[in-house]
This record gives structure tokens, C-alpha cells and sequence, in this order.
């Protein structure tokens, strides 16, 4: 682990917690992320749990798009809706 005038908190260590998922800390902030991590149940347990969350929320907005030849008939009749709309 890493000194003690380094060492992160458990409340530190959640404002590096973006960066570090993107592969975005620089080795000294790294080290010392994964120092703490690596002497911390709790820590641990809240990196899964963030982990699955960001998993789950990727998962969720999965745009597959629509499937073949629908677009272009919904387009039509949203704006065919808008017209008897507007005419009323």
C-alpha cells in the first residue's frame, strides 16, 4: 500500500472513480487508487456494484435501431398525424 501521506479515503477515492473506469489517471493517481482498493472490503464491494450499474446503464440505452424497411413508413405517418393536426 501506499504511504499514509498519499493514501486515498474511501471518500476520495469516489471523485477518481469516472476517470479511472475510463482509463483516464495518471500512474501516480492509478497506483493510489488501486493501493486503496486493494486493502479495502468495502471499496471493493462499491467498484462491483458501480461496475454493474455502468454495465446495466449501457445495457439499458442499447440502440439497435429499427429493423429493416420501418423508418421510412413511420416517418410517413408521424407526419401524415401532424398535418390532421394542424388542420384541426
Amino acid at each position: 500500500m501506499t504511504s499514509a501521506a498519499t493514501a486515498l479515503t474511501c471518500r476520495e477515492l469516489n471523485d477518481f472513480l469516472a476517470d479511472y473506469f475510463a482509463a483516464e489517471l495518471g500512474l501516480d493517481e492509478r497506483l493510489r487508487f488501486e493501493g486503496h482498493v486493494a486493502a479495502c472490503p468495502e471499496c471493493i464491494t462499491y467498484l462491483g456494484s458501480y461496475a454493474e450499474t455502468m454495465r446495466l446503464a449501457r445495457e439499458a440505452y442499447h440502440d439497435e435501431g429499427a429493423p429493416g424497411g420501418v423508418l421510412e413508413p413511420l416517418v410517413r405517418a408521424i407526419l401524415a398525424a401532424r398535418r390532421r393536426h394542424r388542420g384541426r
